[in-house]
């Protein structure tokens, strides 16, 4: 039972003391806009997906930042 509460406590140091939610909202922001937003709401299937990017070229590559997320979490267990 420790365990669990020491884990949610460290989670509720993540969400509110990190900056984790603004990281987060960062990496997924593609979803937010565009096709990405069509997707997540339904209105579009992979397939669709696919084509587009077929059309628009590979999109950028941009890191997913995991060692910071690492950091992150190290910091507050």
């Amino acid at each position: 039972m420790d365990t669990f509460a020491r884990a949610a406590i460290a989670a509720e140091a993540i969400l509110d003391k990190s900056q984790y939610r603004k990281l987060r909202a960062d990496r997924y922001a593609s979803f937010d806009s565009g096709e990405g937003a069509r997707f997540e709401k339904g209105e579009i299937t992979l397939e669709d997906l696919r084509e587009y990017a077929l059309k628009n070229g590979e999109a950028k590559q941009i890191s997913g930042k995991q060692e910071l997320y690492e950091m992150i979490v190290n910091q507050y267990i």
